[in-house]
């Protein structure tokens, strides 16, 4: 696969999950990084076809969950609620990650889910658009 094939396919992924202006949300990246995000990270690891971009996502937020991310928990929740995941599946993967990653480190999953999903919203949202960025190719 080309490196353009893969900057096609990892913003497609990207935007699946953010939105059509999710590049430009994370414009303060270096242009190395931002690259290898969308090429490798969103363009090749995420098109694996062992697991669908739903499995990835939970995967994903589990990780960062276990982690304390918190700000990358706001981009992977907004991303799981995009892609139709449920609600009460991201609730169950928090109070699952409190028994082992630890009691605070799932409230504070949980107050940032509720921040990004409140709980009486259905409706997908995306992330804040922002101007577009020629770095990711927007």
């Amino acid at each position: 696969m080309t490196e353009s094939e893969q900057h096609r396919l990892g913003q497609e992924v990207r935007n699946q999950l953010f939105g059509e202006r999710a590049g430009t949300a994370a414009k303060f990246l270096p242009d190395a990084l931002a690259r290898y995000t969308t090429e490798v990270v969103f363009g090749d690891l995420w098109q694996q076809p062992e697991l669908s971009i739903q499995e990835r996502e939970m995967a994903t937020s589990a990780m960062l969950i276990a982690l304390g991310r918190e700000a990358e928990q706001r981009f992977h929740f907004t991303g799981a609620r995009n892609l139709g995941i449920e609600r009460s599946k991201i609730e169950a993967l928090i109070t699952h990650a409190a028994f082992y990653a630890g009691w605070g480190t799932a409230v504070s999953a949980a107050r940032i889910l509720h921040e990004v999903w409140p709980a009486d919203e259905d409706p997908p949202v995306t992330w804040p658009a922002a101007p577009p960025d020629p770095k990711f190719g927007d």
